[in-house]
């Protein structure tokens, strides 16, 4: 199996190029392939060079690439679960190549960590170089596999999926640091990544990689106003944009077929058998062949508008006052145990066949309360209702039958599927707990469920460490899927999958939607897709839900000044004027120590003294939009 087939391109010193492409196109073992990093077996790089300030790291013995890894060439890996280690506290994983490589001691090393983790937006950063990474949101893991990579000011930053798990408003923190650094030291970013709007928003030119090859590349805004290659142009098309009404949004554009497994590629472009009726202008059989411009209008016109949803339905989900909290032992000068207030009292309704989206930036809660509401959490108070009855005091043999009924997509597939069990196995887990059909008649399930999230039958064969994370992901939504649940918790279920398969994920939820009543409560950090995907939106902050409106009218007349700030540093894939951001300044307060009064009052621009003391109810402000904030209630 050849996964990079032959790719060549160049890095200037201070430019940052993107490479682009969908789920186990070769771009994460193309760039881990630089350091050496791919294990063999199985892989192992047949031929090539590797130039770096003109020596060729493929020709180094060990030692000497070790004193490049980390130093000169650092790596932002997409899954910092399965990159941090488990047993060793942040502190010590942070310093670690502050001691290899610089001449420091250990107290000016824990000094550059805390500084680190301060920039990267980590709240109580010294109280977090005690913790270890199981005890952090995946949001803040991702901040501190960025705060590692940066400890040495590396010439060369290899990120892949940097902001895959971080919410808009530290996404922007993070790609200033960046920039910032860039712009200092002339460092040199190669950007793996599925967010085009970031794309077009840091970069100097994109590669576009189909099939383990090189389809397309040039520079950011042309290539992305004019894409010549019929597959840049589907990923284009698939980016959900900003701005449309809800009864006028389009199913979001999707790339037909699979990509080839890259044992089996069709003859010539490996792209042809996906390119659409309307774009073979000639046969796609050769690699090198130029189609004619799509039609796009004819396009537009076979995709299906989406119907509003009413929302005067019945009441499928509703959480009063809900909270959830965790002790935290005191400290040796600090005897007092303390409580991290994860949720601290939200009350919401999700209706029948509706989606509410749920977003804010990392640690504010959001994955603990749609833990606590399907009861993998139990929560510290409030009462949560499921088609009029009450769970909030059902117990774990009780619940049971309504977990056929209540499914939850997790944020991290590595850590919620089995690494031993093959991936069918795992797929007829939900059937065969609950009694749904014969040993066949599951494993036929199972291949239709691989086909409807872009996965081929012969995937049910292999083991999860056998996928990219794009793929893993399909499976988690895949086994989520299977038993055709009333409520699905997709706790960020798009966030690592590359924009052609985002589309179809969501057109599929979409479609699951419109046909068996499904609702969902959608947790994710891309405003853009919530805004496309979302009847209803709230914004959590510090535990606490701050503003809950319609989609439209959140996006159109955001209230709250920390909605504000999230919408403003929304990236898009248009070129032209780029629009101001309102970045929030100050850390994120802590969970367990809260600030008085208004808990935003610390990073907000319009606070006055009535906001350090006085804490604002969430109120209705106009019909259906509810804030919390003292200052623009009326």
């Amino acid at each position: 199996m050849t996964a990079v087939n032959g790719i060549s391109y160049r890095l200037n010193r201070g430019e940052t190029i993107a490479i682009v492409g969908e789920s186990g196109c070769g771009k994460t073992v193309s760039a881990l392939s630089i350091l050496r990093l791919i294990p063999s077996p199985p892989g192992r790089i047949q031929s090539g060079r590797i130039l770096f300030d003109s020596r060729d790291l493929l020709q180094l013995r060990p030692r000497e690439l070790r004193d490049i890894r980390g130093r000169d060439i650092a790596v932002i890996f997409q899954d910092p679960m399965t990159s941090l280690n488990p047993v060793l506290t942040l502190g010590d994983q942070i310093m670690e190549p502050v001691l290899r490589h610089t001449p420091s001691s250990r107290k000016e090393a824990k000094e550059k960590a805390v500084e680190i983790l301060n920039r990267v937006g980590i709240p109580s950063p010294v109280e977090k170089m005690k913790q270890y990474p199981h005890q952090l949101s995946g949001g803040m893991r991702q901040r501190v596999m960025i705060g590692m990579a940066l400890t040495c000011s590396p010439r060369l930053l290899i990120a892949d999926e940097p902001t895959t798990a971080l919410d808009v408003l530290i996404q922007a923190q993070i790609i200033d640091l960046l920039q910032h650094i860039k712009e200092q030291t002339g460092m040199s970013i190669l950007l793996i990544t599925h967010d085009l709007g970031l794309v077009t928003e840091i970069t100097q030119r994109v590669i576009v990689m189909y099939a383990g090859e090189i389809v397309e590349s040039g520079p950011t805004d042309p290539l992305f106003d004019t894409p010549w290659h019929p597959y840049t142009r589907g990923l284009k098309n698939s980016v959900p944009r900003l701005g449309q009404k809800q009864a006028d949004r389009m199913r979001l554009t999707e790339i037909p077929g699979n990509v080839p497994s890259l044992n089996r590629l069709p003859s010539g472009c490996a792209f042809h058998p996906a390119v659409p009726t309307s774009w073979r202008g000639v046969k796609h059989k050769n690699p090198l062949c130029k189609p004619s411009p799509p039609d796009t209008k004819s396009v537009a016109g076979c995709t299906k508008k989406i119907r509003m949803r009413s929302l005067k339905k019945p009441d499928l989900l509703e959480v009063k006052n809900l909270k959830k909290y965790f002790k935290v032992r005191g400290t040796f000068l600090e005897k007092k145990n303390r409580n991290v207030r994860a949720v601290d009292g939200i009350s919401f309704v999700l209706k029948e066949s509706e989606t509410l989206g749920l977003v804010g930036e990392s640690g504010c809660g959001k994955s603990t309360a749609a833990r606590a509401i399907l009861k993998l959490l139990e929560p510290t108070s409030g009462e949560i209702f499921y088609k009029g009855k009450n769970l909030t005091h059902l117990s774990h043999k009780e619940m049971q039958p309504l977990r056929r009924e209540m499914q939850i997509v997790f944020q991290d597939p590595n850590a919620s599927l089995n690494p031993r069990r093959r991936v069918g196995s795992i797929l007829e887990d939900p059937f065969e707990i609950h009694g749904v059909g014969q040993k066949e008649d599951r494993k036929e399930r199972v291949v239709q469920l691989l086909q409807k999230v872009g996965l081929s039958p012969e995937h049910a064969h292999r083991f999860p460490h056998e996928f990219s994370g794009g793929q893993l992901q399909r499976i988690g939504i895949a086994r989520a899927i299977a038993l055709t649940p009333s409520l699905i918790v997709a706790d960020e279920p798009v966030s690592s999958l590359d924009v052609s398969i985002q589309a179809q994920v969501i057109n599929l939820m979409q479609n699951l939607q419109e046909t068996m009543n499904i609702s969902f409560l959608f947790i994710s950090h891309d405003m853009a897709i919530v805004e496309h995907f979302c009847d209803r939106v709230a914004v959590m902050y510090l535990g606490k839900i701050v503003e809950l409106a319609t989609s439209d009218r959140l996006y159109s007349h955001p209230r709250h000044p920390y909605t504000e700030a999230l919408l403003s540093v929304i990236p898009t894939i248009e070129s032209g004027e780029k629009k101001q951001r309102l970045l929030i300044k100050g850390d994120i307060p802590s969970a367990a120590n809260p600030p008085a009064g208004c808990a935003f009052h610390t990073r907000c621009p319009l606070k006055e003294k009535q906001c350090e003391t006085t804490v604002p109810e969430l109120k209705e402000v106009a019909p259906g939009h509810f804030i919390a904030c003292l200052l623009r209630e009326t």
